[in-house]
């Protein structure tokens, strides 16, 4: 199967097929986005960013807004429900080198909902259309949605808030094939993303579950869309996006990394990780990536012992010791767009 549309956001050519990873907070980070690239993604989005500036002074808010060394277009995800504010976020966000604002109409979390975001716009058909004018007549760059269906199974706005999104110069839509009631739990609608792609002119990327090549090709069919969005099935495996893209493509489609590349794929996030957060944040949230390493790739290990270390270089050590690898450089070099800044990792 060979898609050579491609998708046209402002000045910036996604040629076909266009694979993204998708935005999920926790994972989606600098680190995480420059890997997925790397390895082959069309393009990675933030993490969510509250519009509320006033909250930005926060590390973790610090970290989202991070975009270093990272390859355009760079795409900002913002969360909130206030015109205004939106629209100052995203000429922030622009301001600071964001090609590209996501708003976010899919984040189905309950602290998100209870404050009237994310997937709990859903219901408010005439405030997502003021959100999006604010956000288009603010900013010169493209404004991009993701969504979910609707609230729940009775009550299905996806359809209508595509076409509003479209009427407002939204450029790209992406779908959730799930409400937020749903969560993520239970089948993805992929009929119901298709009757997106078919009311609206814009492009629409299918998102939900897609975690394999076969099924990723299946997906693209049945829903006819531009493109693919990737979330948790690029956890422990950022090579997905890139592998979907080069079978949709019709070319030869790269195998998982073996037991050495692995190796040292993870040794080279989980140091890029103790880089942008530093030694103590950096190990605790390498863990979750480790183990979704190990869960999907080499399930057969006991990673207990490697999750339980508390210091950055017993950690990259560790990794090393694992997948029989010798012991490398004591000082991992910062990557390209860091600080001046190295991490050690003593054996």
């Amino acid at each position: 199967m060979t898609a050579e549309r491609g998708i046209q956001l402002g000045t910036h050519r996604f040629p076909g097929p266009v694979v993204f990873l998708a935005p999920m907070a926790g994972v989606s980070d600098r680190p995480f986005r420059q890997l997925c690239r790397r390895l082959g993604a069309s393009g990675a989005v933030s993490e969510m960013v509250t519009s509320d500036t006033r909250l930005w002074d926060t590390a973790k808010t610090r970290h989202r807004l991070d975009h270093r060394g990272e390859p355009a277009p760079r795409i900002v995800q913002l969360l909130g429900n206030e015109p205004d504010r939106l629209a100052q976020a995203a000429r922030e966000n622009v301001a600071r080198g964001a090609d590209i604002i996501d708003l976010n109409l899919g984040c189905p979390a309950k602290k998100v909902c209870r404050k009237a975001a994310g997937s709990a716009l859903l219901a408010d058909e005439d405030l997502v259309e003021r959100l999006l004018q604010a956000l288009t007549a603010a900013v010169t760059v493209p404004v991009t949605l993701k969504m979910r269906l609707g609230i729940d199974r009775d009550h299905l706005t996806a359809t209508r808030i595509a076409r509003i999104a479209e009427r407002a110069g939204v450029a790209m839509l992406t779908v959730h094939g799930r409400t937020r009631a749903c969560g993520y739990r239970g089948e993805v609608d992929y009929r119901a993303i298709a009757a997106v792609v078919d009311a609206v002119g814009i492009p629409v990327l299918a998102n939900g579950d897609i975690t394999t090549v076969e099924h990723a090709t299946a997906v693209l069919r049945q829903t006819g869309a531009a493109g693919l969005m990737i979330g948790r099935g690029a956890q422990g495996r950022p090579w997905l996006p890139g592998r979907i893209r080069a079978a949709l493509d019709g070319r030869p489609v790269p195998p998982p990394p073996g037991r050495e590349a692995l190796g040292r794929l993870i040794e080279e996030h989980v140091a890029a990780l103790h880089r942008q957060y530093g030694q103590d944040q950096g190990v605790r949230i390498a863990r979750k990536h480790i183990g979704w390493y190990l869960l999907h790739n080499r399930p057969e290990i006991d990673r207990r012992p490697l999750l339980e270390l508390a210091d950055a270089g017993e950690q990259l050590a560790a990794i090393r010791t694992m997948f029989g690898r010798s012991a490398g450089p004591r000082t991992v070099p910062p990557a390209p767009g860091d600080d001046d800044v190295s991490i050690v990792t003593g054996d």
